[in-house]
């Protein structure tokens, strides 16, 4: 028995409980859709068909059509439709194949095509996203250059600054020792009392 897609509609699953399963909704949409495909498929089957079988028909009223042939041509007329009677079902099949590899090869240099832009796009787009990046890494660099020569000359100036401070102590430091030193050898010649202590 063949399914259709009424079969396919009609179908009912068991609901399954206390499992994990499929949500029903979700199948019934998916069988929906699989039944619009399953319904175009078959009326294209039947177009072809038709088609197929009035190409094989019309082949001859084709002929007939033309002015009328001499007698003589008339007569291998009726031993055509029982020739093809007899070849139908071989022509048939042939017709169908015929008919199913061009549209093979349509379909396959279709889909060629459609491989081919799509790589293309991917190249141009994968070299632009490339380009970008290489672009913000060299401005990211050049940021980082620029930071690090902002700190390099902070920190010479931080170092300036600490041995111009470290001689400025020094100097102070050194000017009150030598000031206390005046001071202790003056003193230790004149009494507490002239000091005023």
């Amino acid at each position: 028995m063949a399914l259709t897609p009424d079969d396919v509609v009609t179908k009912q699953f068991q609901h399954v409980r206390f499992k994990e399963g499929f949500d029903p909704d979700e199948v019934d949409d998916f069988l929906d859709e699989i039944v619009v495909e399953w319904r175009k498929a078959l009326a294209e089957n039947e177009e072809l068909k038709a088609k197929l079988a009035a190409y094989e028909s019309g082949a001859a009223p084709a002929r007939t059509a033309e002015p009328a042939p001499a007698p003589a041509a008339a007569a291998p007329a009726p031993a055509a439709p029982a020739a093809a009677e007899g070849a139908a079902p071989g022509a048939a099949s042939a017709g169908i194949i015929e008919l199913a590899q061009r549209l093979h090869d349509e379909h396959v240099a279709e889909g060629r095509a459609q491989r081919d832009q799509l790589i293309s796009e991917a190249k141009a787009q994968a070299a632009s996203i490339i380009s970008d990046a290489e672009t913000r890494g060299r401005e990211e660099v050049a940021r980082l250059d620029r930071e690090r020569s902002q700190l390099e000359s902070r920190i010479a100036e931080l170092r300036n600054f600490e041995r111009d401070y470290r001689a400025q102590l020094r100097t102070y430091i050194e000017g009150h020792l030598r000031d206390l030193e005046t001071t202790g050898t003056s003193s230790g010649t004149s009494p507490v009392s002239a000091i005023g202590l």
